[in-house]
């Protein structure tokens, strides 16, 4: 009879790259947006008002302040 080889443990990751990699593009995602929100001052507003008056009404919303 064959003596039992023991069985050797498999290193499993605790969280798979692809959740990892949604997790940090969510997270970019997001702090980009927090930044257009809160500290945007119409620098990226070149073609026109709009955005920057969208952002604005965004920090009243949160509470950001602006002015």
């Amino acid at each position: 009879m064959p003596t039992p080889v023991s069985a050797r443990p498999v290193a499993v990751p605790a969280v798979s790259p692809r959740l990892l990699a949604a997790a940090l593009l969510t997270v970019g995602l997001l702090l980009m947006l927090a930044y257009l929100v809160a500290f945007d001052q119409g620098a990226l507003s070149q073609s026109g008002m709009y955005l920057h008056e969208l952002m604005h009404d965004g920090r009243h919303l949160l509470g950001v302040p602006c002015h």
